[in-house]
């Protein structure tokens, strides 16, 4: 299925990041987890930075836009199909510079696209 970077990753179980690791999983999709804090979700390791990736097919946005202003390199980087703005992440500079690398631009929520079979 879909390789998808989670961006913005959390341990805590009532964040919607953790909630859509493990309903990525549950609907046989591959999450990547990056975040700030150490630990993991679903016994998948939270990794930091700018990991290396590949083949990474969605990117689900966890992240407020101030922040997403120094991952921009990174994000566009990875190539992904697409780039998935969840609530209080959209990012009008981000969603252009993305669309103008062919990169497909959602503004959704991923756990009701996943409850919904839209992902």
């Amino acid at each position: 299925m879909k390789k998808t970077l989670v961006l913005g990753a959390s341990t805590n179980p009532s964040r919607a990041s953790n909630q859509a690791v493990h309903r990525l999983l549950n609907d046989g999709h591959e999450p990547v987890l990056v975040g700030i804090k150490h630990g993991d979700v679903a016994g998948i390791d939270i990794q930091h930075g700018h990991p290396e990736l590949e083949d990474i097919d969605t990117i689900t946005l966890y992240m407020n836009p101030r922040r997403q202003v120094d991952q921009y390199d990174y994000i566009l980087g990875l190539n992904p199909k697409r780039i998935i703005f969840n609530p209080g992440t959209e990012n009008p500079e981000l969603m252009r510079l993305a669309r103008e690398k062919g990169i497909e631009v959602e503004i959704a929520c991923t756990l009701v696209m996943l409850a919904t079979g839209q992902y």
